[in-house]
């Protein structure tokens, strides 16, 4: 009975559930620039790796053209056996133009047979025949295509050879060929995409792969060099961990008793308002607190820089840049225009199974502009805070609100996503511009219901008492029409 055998990429074989079984005929399909041929050199070098013989059959490039692709990688092609159409081209000499039959009858039943005997020499455990588009045009009738393909299929049945047919997808008008795909055991799909704006984004998915239970669905992946990076749909009911859903605390009392003791474990609070009300402050102040206790915490921040946020902190005097010398803390500075959701995904998992117990993500417009298809974005954020929530940790979503003052309105629709709600609002009172700060939903537990005043000065968050003399609080704009005994003063 066959066994399974490794792709040689890790992200691959996690996606199919440990690897392709042996000894079976697939198809690689996508177009040019989406990754076929790195994919197929890691594909070839897992079977040397493991002590095999590996053959790549090239129609479409030379072998130079081959070597620099794999330089490009640390990669050398002298590793494995290369069969290209030059050879075939010698063999066949110049005197096949004076056939009365037509060249490329000759041609391309002669180039099968050169190859076969090839194998026949070789008796490689892997092959990569790159690609089928030449063997279309060398075919030129569709029939005459199809029955070559399932003679090889044929061919390679009595062989203990696993086999993968480069398709670029560029042969014919009609696009991808069913009759292939239904010919194969199974299928893996390439795909690249142009944004707008930004780097390209890939994308795999496996089409079909008969009798194993795979991951279905889009995979994103980067080309870095030593091969693909594929990185796996999050399901995140699969990474379910133990843990105690106990109150976090900020270190201040008067914040944490907004939320009754603070986030739960295994819960999403969402901070939103306008710009400057100290969302981020707020972030900070709890991440501060839980690198004090010991615990492991990582911020991604999408709008600003790394160094702005260790001024800004010290200005208040959290010294977080301690807590990231001793590696208890990452700040990571993520680009929007670089990175895909399914990367970002990856390396909030990465973090959170390597211990970390708290997650910023600073801030959700950020994450939206990493998103190729905006109509994905709930799904997917649904899908990563579940998948921290299945582990534990606390995360604290920041989501500015459009404008500087006016009304709530923000056009992310997630706060019903996340467990609890933060809401900070900008008051006037005597002539000043004041915040006010109050809890709109806390699923985990109770909550205040007050609108309390908040503020940040040189020795951090400050929350004041109840602020009961409010007037126009759902305009978005408050006015404090009470006495100035329950305002806080400079300290």
């Amino acid at each position: 009975m066959a066994g399974t055998i490794s792709t040689g990429n890790e992200g691959l074989d996690t996606i199919l559930h440990g690897g392709l079984p042996e000894h079976r005929l697939y198809l690689i399909e996508g177009t040019p620039g989406s990754g076929k041929t790195t994919l197929s050199l890691q594909f070839l070098r897992e079977g040397i790796r493991q002590g095999g013989k590996a053959l790549y059959i090239t129609l479409s490039e030379t072998r130079e053209e081959l070597a620099v692709v794999a330089a490009s990688h640390g990669w050398d092609v002298d590793d494995f056996e290369v069969f290209e159409l030059s050879a075939a081209e010698e063999a066949l000499g110049g005197a096949r133009e004076q056939s009365i039959l037509h060249p490329w009858e000759i041609e391309l039943g002669e180039t099968i047979r050169l190859i076969e005997a090839e194998v026949e020499r070789l008796q490689p455990s892997r092959v990569v025949f790159d690609s089928l588009s030449e063997m279309r045009l060398l075919a030129q009738d569709p029939l005459r295509y199809r029955r070559q393909v399932l003679a090889l299929k044929q061919f390679f049945a009595g062989r203990k050879s696993t086999v993968l047919l480069v398709d670029d997808l560029t042969g014919g008008a009609e696009g991808r060929d069913a009759h292939l795909h239904s010919l194969c055991h199974g299928v893996i799909t390439l795909e690249r995409l142009t944004l707008d704006f930004g780097a390209a984004r890939r994308r795999m998915q496996v089409q079909k792969l008969r009798g194993v239970d795979f991951v279905a669905g889009y995979h994103d992946f980067v080309i870095r060099k030593g091969g693909l990076s594929i990185f796996p749909r999050l399901i995140a009911s699969q990474h379910h961990a133990d843990f105690v859903d106990d109150p976090v605390s900020s270190d201040v009392p008067e914040l944490d008793a907004l939320l009754g003791g603070g986030p739960l474990r295994g819960t999403s609070t969402l901070i939103t308002g306008p710009a400057g009300t100290g969302k981020t402050t707020i972030a900070l102040q709890y991440i501060y607190a839980a690198c004090e206790r010991g615990e492991n915490a990582v911020i991604y921040e999408f709008d600003e820089r790394v160094g702005t946020l260790l001024t800004r902190a010290k200005a208040f005097d959290l010294d977080i840049e301690k807590h990231i010398n001793s590696g208890r803390l990452l700040i990571e500075q993520v680009d929007p225009a670089e990175i895909s959701p399914g990367e970002f995904a990856a390396r909030v998992r990465s973090q959170v199974s390597n211990g970390a117990k708290m997650v910023v993500i600073d801030s959700l417009y950020g994450y939206v502009a990493a998103m190729p298809q905006e109509q994905q974005l709930i799904l997917q954020m649904h899908e990563l805070l579940s998948f921290l929530s299945q582990q534990g940790a606390v995360t604290l979503l920041i989501s500015p609100q459009e404008g500087l003052l006016g009304t709530m309105s923000t056009s992310l629709n997630i706060s019903y996503v996340a467990d609890a709600v933060l809401l900070l609002r900008f008051f006037e009172a005597e002539g000043r511009m004041r915040k006010a700060i109050s809890v709109i939903k806390n699923r985990a537990g109770r909550h205040e219901d007050a609108i309390r005043e908040f503020r940040i000065d040189r020795q951090g968050v400050r929350v004041g008492e109840p602020l009961t003399a409010f007037r126009g609080v759902m305009t978005g704009t408050p006015e404090y029409v009470g006495e100035s005994g329950p305002l806080m003063e400079n300290r």
